[in-house]
């Protein structure tokens, strides 16, 4: 859908249907979820959760491979942590 501008428009007015071509333009790629505190602020970081012995990573902000073994070594921390 996203290759062609009137498929994607389609799409997008079951949303928006006032929607129109013109409304669409181009832009850079790029949609992520992010997580909000309770505050409403934008979370920066890794939220970790934990129960019953599984540990869950929440907001895990993409890095890259430039950071994953500092990744790696941050939940092991914490799963030692756990124990």
């Amino acid at each position: 859908r996203d290759l062609s501008k009137k498929r994607f428009l389609e799409t997008l007015r079951v949303y928006i249907p006032e929607l129109e071509p013109e409304d669409l333009l181009p832009g850079p790629a790029g949609v992520r979820a992010q997580a909000l505190s309770p505050q409403g602020t934008l979370v920066d970081d890794f939220v970790f959760d934990h129960a019953d012995g599984v540990l869950h990573v929440r907001n895990a902000p993409s890095p890259a491979a430039t950071s994953s073994l500092e990744i790696g070594r941050l939940i092991a921390d914490e799963v030692e942590g756990l124990g």
